[in-house]
């Protein structure tokens, strides 16, 4: 097995344990996540292909789903209130 699968499943498994822990820590702990998420996630799709690229992807967008939906949340607002002032 490759070593980039190896670490996202030490990911995986650390995000578990994130989420287990005293909800004041998750914001952090899902910012350190997203920061060592996107490179492994990288690094996953360039040793072993876009196939498990995308797998790992799906996986991490799953674990973190309410910082992603925030972050599209803040985009519409975003993009609205550009609408407005135009």
């Amino acid at each position: 097995m490759p070593v980039s699968l190896i670490l996202a499943c030490i990911w995986a498994l650390l995000a578990c344990a994130a989420a287990m822990g005293p909800q004041r820590y998750h914001w952090t702990a899902a910012w350190l996540l997203i920061v060592t998420g996107i490179p492994l996630v990288g690094w996953v799709t360039y040793q072993t292909g876009p196939f498990w690229g995308l797998i790992v992807l799906a996986a991490g967008a799953s674990v973190l789903r309410w910082p992603l939906i925030r972050a599209v949340q803040g985009m519409r607002r975003a993009v609205q209130g550009a609408d407005d002032q135009s």
